[in-house]
C-alpha cells in the first residue's frame, strides 16, 4: 500500500492525524469559488490557519471526519 493509512496533517514533517480541513484559495490565481483544502491536527490548525489568513487567503476551517470530507490539494 502506498501512502499513509490516515489522511495526514499537511504541516510540513508532521504526521499526525488530521482532524482540521483549511479551505483556501490565491484570489490572484483561482476564482472565488474554489478552494484548495490544507488539512491539520490540533497542534498545528492555528499555524497553518494564520499563514493562510495572514495572506488573505483562509475563507473556512472546519472539522474533517473522513477521507471523502474533501479533496486534498
Amino acid at each position: 500500500m502506498n501512502g499513509p493509512a490516515e489522511p495526514q496533517c499537511s504541516s510540513k514533517g508532521c504526521r499526525a492525524d488530521a482532524k482540521w480541513q483549511l479551505r483556501w484559495n490565491n484570489p490572484k490565481l483561482h476564482t472565488p469559488d474554489y478552494r484548495k483544502t490544507w488539512l491539520a491536527c490540533d497542534e498545528h490548525r492555528v499555524t497553518l490557519g494564520q499563514f493562510l489568513e495572514v495572506r488573505g487567503f483562509l475563507r473556512e476551517v472546519t472539522p474533517f471526519g473522513a477521507a471523502t470530507d474533501a479533496p486534498i490539494s
